[in-house]
C-alpha cells in the first residue's frame, strides 16, 4: 500500500502511455520550480543517453550499475525543495521494477515498495487521452517521422503515411494500456490525480496548479507556468482521423 497522503512528500510519477501530452505536462511541472524536474529517466532506450550526460562508469557489458543510476536520476530530477519527479510509461513499467527489484530483492515484486524504498514517499498522476484515435494517429506519425515533439533530434527525411491498419492496431494497444493502469491502480491501492489531455490543453495552468495542490506543494510568487513544447496536431492528424473513421464504417 502507498505511504499515507498525510506524510511530507518526496517523489511524484506521471503515468501515461504514449501522445497523451505527457511531455508537455513534464515541462509545464518543471517550470514551477518545486515540482522537481520531471523527465522519463526509465524508459531503457533513453538510458544510455543519460548515462553519458551524467558521466556514468560502465560496466563490462556496456550497460550501469542499476543503483547508481536510480541514485544519479533521483539527484538530477530533485529540485530545492526536495521533490522527485518522473514519468513511467505502461510499456516499460516491468522493466523499471525489474531492475529496482535487483537492487532490493527483499522487496521484489511489490510494486509500490520499491518505489518507496527507492525515491520515499510518492504520490501518482494519471494522464490519459480521452479520444483514443486522435491519441494512436499522433503515435503513428511520431513513430514514422521521428519527431515526438518540435525540434526534435530524432526526425528523419520520411514522409508519414496513412496506414488504417497501424491506426487500428495503435488503438487496441492503448485501450489494454489505459487497462492496464487502472488495473495496476487498483492492485496496488493508489488513486491517483487524474488528468486529462483535452483539459490539459484548455487550461495548461489550471491543470498544473490542480497537480501542484494534490501534490501538496505551493506556487513560489512571482513564478510562471510555462510549456517547453508546442502542440503538433495539424490538419493533416484531422484528415488522417476521419479518414480512418471513413475507411472502417465502409469496412
Amino acid at each position: 500500500m502507498p505511504s499515507s497522503a498525510d506524510e511530507p512528500l518526496d517523489s511524484y510519477f506521471v503515468c501515461a502511455t504514449p501522445r497523451t501530452g505527457s511531455s508537455l505536462l513534464l515541462g509545464l511541472l518543471e517550470s514551477t520550480g518545486v515540482a522537481g524536474r520531471p523527465e522519463a529517466y526509465f524508459r531503457a532506450p533513453d538510458e544510455p543517453m543519460w548515462a553519458d550526460r551524467w558521466r556514468m562508469p560502465r560496466t563490462p557489458g556496456g550497460g550501469v550499475d542499476n543503483a547508481d543510476f536510480v541514485r544519479r536520476a533521483r539527484a538530477a530530477g530533485t529540485t530545492g525543495n526536495g521533490v522527485f519527479g518522473a514519468k513511467l510509461m505502461w510499456g516499460t513499467l516491468d522493466e523499471v521494477f525489474d531492475k529496482l527489484g535487483a537492487v532490493h530483492p527483499d522487496l521484489a515484486g511489490q510494486d509500490v515498495a520499491l518505489l518507496e524504498r527507492a525515491f520515499g514517499h510518492c504520490r501518482f498522476g494519471y494522464l490519459r487521452r480521452d479520444d483514443v484515435l486522435a491519441q494512436a494517429v499522433s503515435w503513428l506519425r511520431a513513430e514514422q517521422t521521428g519527431t515526438w515533439y518540435v525540434g526534435d533530434a530524432g526526425r528523419n527525411d520520411r514522409e508519414p503515411s496513412f496506414d488504417p491498419a497501424g491506426i487500428g492496431g495503435l488503438v487496441r494497444l492503448i485501450d489494454e494500456h489505459n487497462a492496464a493502469w487502472e488495473r495496476w491502480f487498483s492492485s496496488s491501492g493508489i488513486r491517483p490525480h487524474r488528468v486529462c489531455y483535452e483539459r490539459l490543453g484548455a487550461d495548461l495552468a489550471g491543470v498544473t496548479r490542480g497537480i501542484l495542490y494534490f501534490l501538496g506543494l505551493d506556487l513560489p510568487d512571482g513564478a510562471a507556468i510555462a510549456p517547453r513544447h508546442e502542440r503538433q496536431a495539424d490538419d493533416l492528424n484531422e484528415r488522417w482521423i476521419e479518414r480512418y473513421r471513413t475507411t472502417v464504417t465502409e469496412g
